[in-house]
């Protein structure tokens, strides 16, 4: 699974996009992550990048992981 999640740690520029202190799914993009953002699925259910350093990882289990990844997916066709 190439899904990780984070904990958004600051909204500043971004305040309807993101809250503060809640789990996002990233998504990979090596380039972006060259210049200093990272990927993710903000509020709108869509992915957009935001800078690195609002966000830290979190390390879950991987059936954790894959419960919450299902959920968003289901979450995203039926939406």
């Amino acid at each position: 699974m190439n899904q990780k999640f984070v904990i958004c740690i600051k909204n500043d520029d971004y305040p309807a996009s993101l809250e503060k202190l809640k789990l996002y799914e990233s998504l990979p993009d090596k380039a972006a992550e060259n210049d200093g953002f990272i990927r993710v699925i903000d509020e709108s259910g869509e992915d957009y990048l935001f800078p690195v350093d609002y966000f830290i990882p979190v390390d879950l289990p991987h059936s954790t992981e894959k419960v919450l990844v299902d959920a968003a997916e289901s979450s995203r066709l039926n939406g």
